[in-house]
C-alpha cells in the first residue's frame, strides 16, 4: 500500500519552516498528521499553506495562542473575536514601528557623529546602544 500525504521533511522544505518547528506546532495542536504509515507521520498537502501561515503570523508577532484562535476562526464564524485579535495586533505593530523609527533616527545621528568626530574620540555607536 502506497503512503499518501507529505512527510514532515517535505512540509518543512515546502514552507521554509524547520522540521522541529513543524513538530512543535503539532505538539501545540496547530497541525496534525492526517495518518501514520508505520512510524512515519503523513501530512495532507493542505497543511503546507497552514504551516506557512503559522510561520508568517509568528514572524509578524502573533502568539501561538492567537494563531490557534485565528485558525479556528478560518470559517469566518466569529468575526468579532477575529477583529479583536487583529486590532490588538495592529496596536502592537504600531508601537513596534514607532520604536523602530526612533531607533532609525538614533542610529542616523550616531553614524553621522561617528563619521564627523576625530578618530581619537570613542565612537558614539557603542555608547548609544548601551
Amino acid at each position: 500500500m502506497q503512503a499518501t500525504g507529505l512527510t514532515i521533511g517535505e512540509i518543512a522544505d515546502a514552507t521554509g519552516v524547520s522540521m522541529s518547528m513543524v513538530r512543535y506546532y503539532e505538539r501545540c495542536g496547530l497541525v496534525a498528521p492526517s495518518r501514520r504509515s508505520g512510524e512515519w507521520r503523513r501530512y495532507r498537502e493542505g497543511l503546507v499553506s497552514r504551516v506557512r501561515f503559522i510561520g508568517r503570523a509568528r514572524a509578524l508577532g502573533f502568539s501561538l495562542e492567537e494563531i490557534g484562535t485565528l485558525l479556528k476562526l478560518e470559517d469566518g464564524g466569529d468575526r468579532r473575536t477575529l477583529r479583536r485579535i487583529a486590532a490588538a495586533q495592529l496596536e502592537e505593530t504600531k508601537l513596534r514601528i514607532a520604536d523602530l523609527r526612533r531607533f532609525e533616527r538614533a542610529l542616523t545621528r550616531v553614524l553621522h557623529a561617528c563619521e564627523t568626530h576625530a578618530k581619537s574620540l570613542p565612537c558614539s555607536i557603542t555608547q548609544t546602544l548601551r
